[in-house]
């Protein structure tokens, strides 16, 4: 079908054929993931949205489109708005939609496998105030009309080796099986794929950018497993590390599994597994306790292994990184350059390493007024070329074997007016607050996030994004439990309280719609801090990220002695570190652009 409007009639006219007065459409596949494979991205193919959180609801005769705050520029360049109503979350939700516009007594589906227990209740709630009904699907009506929808990737999945994991997958899985044991229960059902991922010491390429394969897993109390993944996928080096306590099954046969689990007590996470999960162990008739994924804490408190794979990989990173800044002010701004010449650019210098697997992202390459798209996409349809006068932003991030990274870094291209210094030397400072904390144990992500929008505030002005998420050791890019974000802006994982180990973006922002766009981000990571005559045990952050701030956008009367610290010894470390690593003439500019500020 040519048109996005082909699209929708199709699906509404199968709809009818289903006796359905309406379906919802998630942006996620069967495991709850953020990012997800092409089969999976139904979201995209029926509206055109590209951004990575957002639903649709299709009525017979309207349809809406659900986004928070980091796509509402995006989503009104990408769907058009003859079809489709912009929604705003969390101001509204898809529930809350429905209770307005759902038909009376209407019939309004849902594919049971892409909505968690939680959602289908507060979907079923909200309908019944009309007199509605949400029905469970048994086949997704978007597979039936999208004719040329690809396959499940088909690619094997390779090991993750104890020298870069830190901890064997059978230790792993004894550590699950003694809280089976000590919680009273026998298995516990693993959906998310980076859980899977890292419980097994395996990683795969099912999903662009994110080093999973497609798979469920049950651990029992017993210390075995079943890894439910396509047999063609394990080969003998993987069979062998997985070893005989792990029976590999085929992915489709994952279903029936849980309907064998009669009369046993299975610990399932609400928050990660599909209602489809839960309701297929309640008529099996098993017992249901909802807990936590145990591998979701543990997987985001980094080992020892992991936090010398992470800096490693931040090192090297910070090497590509620089070559590029430096290519950005010598070549770049001299014209002739794009947004899509620029993101190729820096992957480029990013594979020269030798040591890339993959991107961790999409790479955000936004110049001069596409730089305020906050998870902005270049594609030849909005590339705009680098040009005089304008701030270049560049979100990026890399996908080793031993770390994950994500950088923001803004650039002036030629001189920058009074007002962009202003707010990139807001950002900074808010960005510096945030680096310097200190704070007890116990401590939310939702208590740090005033440190890093304080000044941005100052001046009437914010964004509307998280300030930092979790990032995994060679998984997710984003990753949870652990979040610094504003209390209730809908983001999950601001509540949890942030461990050494942990490693997190620090990264506010500011964006001027029509204008341009500032982001400052480096990873952190959580530790313990020394503080003597200490009454409580405190943390704070380490910068991971290595590569320099653009000096020539700080506005120097604005920044404190204790800022003007800061930034001058955050630059010394990465002259320090990164400079032996690069060429000499960018030697020679690293030197000047780290330069102590005057």
């Amino acid at each position: 079908m040519s048109t996005y409007a082909d699209r929708l009639a199709a699906l509404r006219d199968e709809l009818a054929r289903r006796r359905l007065d309406g379906f919802v459409v998630p942006l996620t596949d069967e495991h709850m993931s953020e990012y997800v494979g092409a089969y999976a991205q139904r979201l995209a193919w029926l509206t055109g949205f590209e951004g990575s959180a957002g639903s649709a609801v299709v009525l017979s005769e309207e349809a809406a489109i659900f986004v928070d705050g980091r796509y509402t520029l995006q989503v009104r360049e990408q769907v058009s708005a003859d079809q489709w109503s912009y929604q705003s979350v969390p101001e509204t939700s898809v529930s809350s939609w429905l209770k307005e516009h759902a038909p009376q007594g209407g019939r309004i589906g849902y594919d049971p496998w892409l909505h968690t227990k939680g959602w289908v209740e507060a979907a079923k709630k909200a309908l019944a105030s009309r007199g509605a009904e949400l029905v469970a699907v048994e086949t997704n009506p978007i597979d039936a009309v999208w004719a040329d929808r690809p396959a499940p990737s088909d690619a094997r999945l390779v090991v993750q080796p104890d020298a870069l994991s830190g901890q064997s997958a059978a230790a792993k899985r004894q550590d699950v099986a003694d809280w089976l044991t000590k919680e009273g229960a026998d298995a516990v059902v693993l959906s998310a794929l980076d859980s899977i991922a890292w419980a097994f010491n395996v990683r795969g390429t099912d999903v662009s950018r994110t080093p999973v394969a497609l798979a469920y897993a049950l651990l029992k109390a017993d210390a075995t497993a079943e890894l439910f993944v396509d047999p063609d996928k394990v080969d003998d080096a993987v069979a062998t590390h997985l070893g005989n306590a792990v029976h590999v099954r085929p992915r489709d046969a994952f279903a029936g599994a849980l309907a064998s689990l009669a009369g046993q007590r299975v610990m399932v996470d609400p928050e990660r597994a599909v209602a489809a999960i839960f309701d297929s162990l309640a008529e099996a008739g098993a017992k249901i306790s909802e807990k936590r994924d145990p591998v979701v804490l543990p997987k985001a408190i980094k080992n020892a292994v992991e936090i010398a794979g992470t800096k490693a990989a931040h090192v090297r990173d910070g090497a590509a990184v620089t070559r590029f800044l430096h290519w950005v002010d010598t070549v770049a701004a001299n014209g002739g350059e794009d947004e899509l010449t620029a993101a190729a650019k820096l992957e480029a210098f990013r594979d020269e390493t030798g040591a890339l697997k993959d991107l961790s992202f999409d790479t955000i390459s936004g110049s001069g007024p596409n730089g305020a798209v906050v998870h902005y996409r270049v594609s030849e349809k909005t590339v705009r070329p680098i040009e005089q006068g304008t701030l270049y932003l560049i979100d990026s991030g890399g996908q080793y074997e031993d770390g994950t990274t994500d950088i923001t870094r803004t650039v002036p291209i030629g001189t920058p007016t009074a007002e962009m210094k202003d707010r990139f030397t807001r950002v900074l400072k808010g960005h510096i607050a945030l680096a310097r904390a200190i704070f007890p144990k116990g401590t939310r992500g939702t208590q740090l996030d005033t440190l890093a929008r304080q000044y941005l505030w100052q001046a009437g002005l914010d964004y509307a994004h998280g300030t930092g998420h979790g990032v995994g050791s060679y998984l997710s890019v984003h990753e949870g439990p652990q979040r610094i974000a504003t209390p209730g802006s809908g983001q999950a994982g601001g509540d949890e309280p942030l461990r050494a180990g942990m490693i997190l973006s620090n990264e506010p922002g500011y964006y001027k719609t029509g204008g341009y766009g500032i982001r400052i981000e480096n990873l952190v990571l959580v530790e313990e801090q020394a503080i003597e005559g200490a009454e409580k045990a405190m943390l704070g952050f380490q910068s991971l990220t290595l590569a320099p701030i653009d000096r020539r956008l700080v506005e120097l009367s604005m920044l404190s002695p204790e800022e003007r610290e800061w930034l001058d010894a955050y630059h010394a470390r990465v002259l320090r570190e990164i400079g032996p690593l690069v060429p000499a003439d960018v030697r020679g500019w690293l030197e000047q652009a780290t330069a102590p500020l005057v």
